[in-house]
């Protein structure tokens, strides 16, 4: 692949155990090894790379590091069969932003299997609304219908951590499709929010957070998505209904579980942990096309918050204090 003209990135360096951000220009042959060049579009912004940005939890080990866990944009070159230039593709996981460098540039060279083509229902703005975080929503959604969930099930699904990029979109994808949502957040600022992407019902976070008095609860929910983790999962295991089942995807509040075998054995739960990279391609082919449909585009622009790259890193403290709600999209191409 020859080399291009110059290309905005925010490049991170690490000195003294201090990591610092700042804009330069790279060009083509800055890249690191990859069969596909993307023209980067836009970007998001997540935990995750707030966590990166601000040198936490040693997620890069590698200075300098261009960072961005998700990108998408058009093919440039390509030395892979499966991608021509014009191609609109996008990337979430992989290690990209942590291990690789990601998507907080103009351009990306990256291996064509961690790619996926976009579907035509929507714009590369729009796939980075989603980001991994709504492409794990979509995800963990499709594990629940595998498992029996369906919009006739009795009773409410429970979306923890509602108000989150995950969250957000779960609500939104699940009372499309005509599933009665209950949402829980611990900000009451939000529910309004909520309540506008199509939750039936808001839950408080303390009232999921209180210790239940034996191993199982009263049966509750037909289905939960937890993006919590901690005391709220073992409490909303507890409390699900008869072989239903939750799909578990953050540790924001804990790692541990504190729980018996006693729900997975008297009520048959199921406990699905769901991880955005380790799809099979099929899949993740198919959570973007159920995206394209499911995923409604008045509801997703309510959630975008936009900023250009030159002013990510002021968010970054932002979204770590669990102070942004819904999405926010970074701008690469302006």
């Amino acid at each position: 692949m020859s080399d291009g003209n110059a290309f905005p990135a925010l490049m991170l360096e690490e000195n003294d155990g201090a990591v610092t951000a700042a804009m330069t220009e790279l060009h083509d042959s800055d890249l690191p090894e990859g069969d596909v060049l993307v023209r980067t579009e836009y970007s998001t912004l997540n935990y995750k790379d707030g966590m990166v940005l601000k040198g936490q939890g040693r997620l890069v080990r590698n200075y300098p590091h261009v960072p961005g866990v998700d990108l998408a944009g058009v093919v440039e070159a390509s030395d892979s069969p499966d991608y021509v230039p014009g191609d609109r593709v996008v990337l979430n996981g992989w290690r990209v932003g942590e291990a690789h460098w990601g998507g907080y540039a103009g351009k990306a060279r990256v291996k064509s299997d961690w790619l996926v083509p976009l579907p035509d229902a929507i714009s590369t703005r729009q796939a980075m609304a989603i980001g991994t975080a709504g492409y794990t929503a979509m995800l963990s959604v499709l594990a629940l219908e595998d498992h029996g969930l369906s919009p006739d099930s009795d009773g409410e699904v429970l979306i923890t951590g509602a108000a989150g990029g995950v969250g957000s979109i779960a609500v939104a994808i699940l009372a499309k499709l005509g599933y009665r949502v209950a949402a829980s957040t611990g900000r009451e600022e939000a529910h309004e929010y909520l309540k506008s992407l199509g939750a039936a019902s808001i839950v408080p976070r303390a009232e999921l957070e209180e210790g239940q008095k034996g191993p199982l609860g009263s049966e509750r929910w037909s289905g939960a998505i937890d993006a919590v983790g901690g005391v709220i999962l073992a409490n909303l295991l507890a409390s699900l209904k008869s072989h239903a089942s939750c799909a578990a995807v953050g540790l924001a509040a804990s790692p541990k579980l504190e729980t018996t075998v006693i729900p997975f054995l008297l009520r048959g739960v199921n406990l699905l942990g769901i991880d955005s990279v380790l799809c099979p391609k099929p899949r993740r082919i198919e959570a973007w096309a159920r995206l394209g449909t499911d995923l409604p585009a008045d509801k997703l622009e309510a959630m975008i918050t936009q900023v250009p790259l030159s002013e990510i890193t002021g968010h970054a403290d932002a979204i770590l204090a669990g102070q942004v709600q819904g999405r926010v999209v970074v701008d690469v191409s302006g």
